[in-house]
C-alpha cells in the first residue's frame, strides 16, 4: 500500500472514531408506574425495582403500591373485598402502566384473567408480568416430608429443571391464552425459575462468589429467597418492564456490604439477562 494510501486509511478510520465519539448517548427509557400484586417470592421487587430504575437514571419510574398476602395465589388478590383491593383501586384509575403477578403453584389461575382484563380496560397500554417463581420446597411433594433448607445442598440441577417443567408448561400455555383472546401481546412471563436454576447451578459449579451452598440463597424449607435470590428476581423484572440488559448497574444496597458483592451482582446481572433472552414470553428479543 502506497503512503497516500495508508494516509487515507488513518483518515477514514478517525472519521469513524470521532463520529463514535460524537454520537450521542442513548436517553434513558422512559419510567413506569408499577403495581405489584403477590406473596412473600415476589413483593420484593417492588423496592428494588425503584432502586434499580434510580441507579439507571431512569426518570419517573414510580411504584404505586405492594399488595401482599403471603403463599397467595392471584385469584385470591382478585377475590378481596374492593374496600381492601389496592391492586383493582389502582387499576381503576387508568395509571398502571405495568402490574406484577405472582401465582402460586397451581396454574391456571383464573385470578390472572381477571387481572389482565381489567388491566387493559382501564389502560390498553398496560403490560401484566406473571412471575413465573422458583418451586417451594424444591418439589412441592417435599412439603410433606422432612425437607430441610440444606437438604438443597444435595440437589441436582437436572433434577430440579425436569421437575419444573410441567408447572413451566402450564405458564406458557395460560398466558399465550391471554394473549391470544385479547389479540396483543400485554401478558408476560417473568422467568425467575429459571434464573434460580441457573444461578443454584454457577454455586454447584463454584462460580458464584460468595456463596458456597445451594442452601446459603434461601432463608428456610420453603424457599424463600435472601438477598442473592431477590435482586437475581428483581433483574429479571427490570429487564423486561425496560427492554434493556441490566448488566452494569451498580451493586445494589443489599450486596454493598458484601465481601464480593460486586463480583457476584455482575454475575446476577448476566444470569437474569440470558434467561430472559431465553424466555419467548418476555417480549425481550
Amino acid at each position: 500500500m502506497t503512503i497516500l494510501g495508508i494516509r487515507r486509511g488513518l483518515f477514514a478510520g478517525l472519521i469513524v472514531v470521532f463520529a463514535a465519539l460524537a454520537a450521542p448517548a442513548a436517553e434513558p427509557p422512559k419510567g413506569m408506574r408499577v403495581f405489584t400484586a403477590g406473596h412473600s417470592f415476589h413483593v420484593f421487587t417492588a423496592p428494588l425495582l425503584v432502586e434499580m430504575a434510580k441507579s439507571a437514571n431512569i426518570a419517573g419510574h414510580e411504584n404505586l403500591g405492594t399488595q401482599f398476602i403471603g403463599g397467595s395465589r392471584t385469584i385470591q388478590h382478585w377475590d378481596l373485598p374492593d374496600e381492601k383491593n389496592e391492586a383493582k383501586q389502582a387499576l381503576n384509575t387508568g395509571n398502571v402502566d405495568v402490574l406484577t403477578l405472582s401465582p402460586h403453584i397451581l396454574i391456571p389461575d383464573q385470578g390472572i384473567d381477571n387481572f389482565v382484563k381489567l388491566a387493559l380496560e382501564k389502560n390498553p397500554n398496560c403490560r401484566i408480568l406473571v412471575q413465573a417463581s422458583w418451586m417451594p420446597f424444591d418439589d412441592w411433594e417435599n412439603r410433606t416430608k422432612d425437607f430441610k433448607n440444606e437438604s438443597r445442598n444435595s440437589a441436582k440441577i437436572e433434577t430440579l429443571r425436569k421437575g419444573y417443567e410441567k408447572l413451566d408448561k402450564e405458564f406458557h400455555e395460560q398466558m399465550a391464552s391471554l394473549n391470544k383472546l385479547h389479540q396483543k401481546e400485554a401478558v408476560f412471563i417473568v422467568p425467575v425459575g429459571h434464573a434460580v436454576m441457573n444461578l443454584r447451578e454457577k454455586v454447584i459449579e463454584g462460580k458464584a462468589p460468595g456463596i458456597a451452598n445451594q442452601a446459603d440463597l434461601f432463608t428456610d424449607s420453603i424457599g424463600h429467597a435472601k438477598t442473592p435470590v431477590a435482586i437475581l428476581c428483581a433483574y429479571c423484572h427490570y429487564a423486561i418492564i425496560y427492554k434493556q440488559s441490566p448488566m452494569g448497574l451498580p451493586v445494589p444496597n443489599g450486596l454493598k456490604k458484601s465481601e464480593k458483592g460486586e463480583e457476584l451482582n455482575k454475575l446476577l446481572q448476566e444470569i437474569a439477562w440470558e434467561a430472559v433472552k431465553k424466555e419467548p414470553a418476555s417480549g425481550v428479543k
